[in-house]
């Protein structure tokens, strides 16, 4: 039986992609481009100017937690693959190709790696991004698996970085290892295919000892599931509670609001580890943040969640308000439904239940809604990215992110 990485870089190799796939990847290219663009001017853009290029735009890109996000693998799939493609000179096909190898390593790792604690999106990412490069430079069966087992010591990522700057330098990380195992690969490097199989294992992940699971259905589309686009920049796991409390201001202003009791599946929250943040980039992944901006702030953009705005009193008085019930069960950010029950002055309780956010696979963002978010990634951004393609978005992200020569 041939070993995972074999039975991937088979699909990888002889994949060819149908109009539904070649739409998700041009949507996965501008809504990457975006994001990362809308952080040019970041603190982690400065720090990072000195890294590779795949590196250096997949930490830019996914510091600002506005990029999409694959919900059965748990896993930014297009923050990763989308620098290592550009930075190989690649195409859709090779980001479709690479995009399909990350979501399904990160479905076998499954919820149970996620829950541990593993960054999922730099675990996975890795060794697909090495898929991608590899596409991008035309290697073979043998050697795209060889990438990804060269690419498997880079392939690594915690929880515990979220809120900080490392969230995003992992990602950025993962990116850059696995477009040097790919060059690497490329120049005769050689490396044993079942190292997968054995990380794998290592990491805990569900039917790592069935090679067969890791082999992708042929004929299918090349991301099963689909990928969500975020409509507010922070966690996913805040995306449906933002998006249920906001159909509720129409009734409500924030100074009414004495109590917020959500009710949720616990794995639907579990990277929501910071109950008092005290930072813009804690915010993004705190709950009681997420209730406050939502009462707060209409449509919690890039302004809710910077340090002052987490610092506001009133928003510390909304956090102080929230009590979280987390019901039992649940194995992904989207199972279930959110449960809300606001309690005003006048002794009102207002609910709210939501299951599917805008911008899900089951509500996937409009034309409209898409532009609307590229226009908040910048007031450039649109006309930046009007006639953007795979080979010209390499030179638009070397013009506006320009790295640093060493010193």
């Amino acid at each position: 039986m041939p070993a995972i990485a074999e039975s991937l870089a088979e699909w990888a190799y002889g994949y060819e992609p149908g109009a539904e796939d070649l739409a998700l990847a041009r949507r996965s290219l501008l809504d990457t481009v975006a994001v990362t663009l809308a952080a040019r001017d970041h603190p982690v853009s400065a720090m990072a100017a000195e890294l590779p290029d795949a590196a250096r735009w997949a930490t830019v890109g996914h510091v600002l937690d506005f990029d999409d996000l694959h919900i059965e693998s748990t896993t930014h799939i297009s923050v990763v693959i989308v620098p290592a493609v550009l930075a190989a000179g690649g195409d859709a096909r090779a980001y479709l190709a690479g995009a399909g190898v990350m979501a399904r390593l990160g479905t076998l790792l499954g919820w149970s790696h996620y829950a541990a604690g593993w960054h999922a999106t730099c675990t996975a990412g890795a060794p697909a991004a090495a898929v991608a490069a590899g596409v991008a430079w035309g290697l073979t069966p043998e050697r795209l698996a060889t990438a990804m087992a060269l690419a498997v010591p880079g392939a690594g990522g915690v929880q515990a970085a979220f809120g900080t700057h490392s969230k995003s330098l992992q990602v950025g990380f993962a990116a850059e290892a696995g477009v040097r195992a790919a060059r690497l690969a490329r120049a005769g490097a050689t490396a044993d295919p079942r190292a997968v199989d054995a990380w794998l294992k290592l990491v805990g992940a569900q039917g790592a000892d069935d090679a067969e699971e890791g082999t992708p259905r042929r004929g299918g589309p090349a991301v099963p599931g689909g990928l969500a686009i975020k409509m507010f920049p922070c966690c996913y796991a805040m995306q449906r509670p933002i998006a249920a409390l906001r159909d509720l201001r129409a009734e409500c202003g924030p100074d009414d609001v004495t109590a917020v009791r959500v009710t949720t599946p616990g794995a639907t929250i579990h990277p929501l580890i910071h109950d008092d943040p005290d930072t813009g980039l804690e915010g993004k992944f705190s709950l009681p943040y997420a209730v406050a901006t939502a009462l707060l702030d209409g449509f919690p953009g890039f302004g809710a969640f910077t340090d002052d705005a987490v610092g506001r009193p009133e928003a510390r008085r909304l956090m102080a308000t929230v009590e979280t019930e987390r019901t039992e069960g649940g194995a992904g950010l989207l199972d279930g439904e959110v449960d809300l029950a606001v309690t005003l002055t006048d002794g009102r309780v207002l609910r709210s239940a939501l299951a599917h956010p805008p911008g899900s696979p089951r509500r996937p963002p409009t034309d409209g809604e898409l532009a609307e978010k590229f226009a908040a990634c910048g007031s450039d951004v649109p006309a930046l990215l009007k006639d953007t393609t795979w080979e010209s978005a390499r030179t638009l992200l070397l013009t506006e992110l320009p790295g640093k020569a060493p010193a």
